[in-house]
């Protein structure tokens, strides 16, 4: 299909309108399509993509000894860049939501340059860690101060 996205996630959900309200009305992403039947829904943000699916409605993609607990998605972290920070967090203050790390203006080197995010992290009804961020851009890679 053209325009998709090359890696799409698919999260396991334990709540499909749940999770897709809170990625649809706190993130501001868009349900590409959904089957309700199985609890599953296509959301996009941008170029961003990601996929939800029910646990134990449809077909699941678990291994049979691995038990879906509490936080899910350890040691996994989704960036996403999204178009504006401060509309997104205003969203999640107001519906009471608390933010694994507060919103920072981080640079990361690539190469002799360094890329920079207005970030911040956020768990979803699940747990999965979602760290959403605005492109600041690119400058010359700045020497480290002794």
């Amino acid at each position: 299909m053209s325009g998709e996205a090359a890696l799409v996630p698919e999260l396991s959900v334990s709540d499909w309108q749940k999770s897709r309200d809170f990625y649809r009305e706190l993130l501001g992403f868009d349900v590409s399509y959904e089957r309700p039947e199985e609890g599953f829904a296509y959301l996009r943000l941008g170029s961003a993509a990601v996929m939800i699916d029910q646990i134990g409605v449809g077909r699941d993609f678990a291994a049979t000894d691995a038990a879906p607990d509490y936080p899910f998605g350890r040691g996994l972290n989704l960036q996403i860049r999204v178009p504006s920070v401060p509309a997104i967090l205003d969203r999640l203050r107001l519906a009471g939501i608390a933010l694994i790390v507060e919103p920072e203006d981080k640079w990361y080197r690539r190469n002799d340059d360094e890329v920079g995010n207005r970030q911040f992290v956020v768990a979803d009804p699940d747990g999965y860690l979602l760290r959403l961020y605005e492109d600041l851009g690119e400058r010359p890679l700045t020497p480290p101060t002794a």
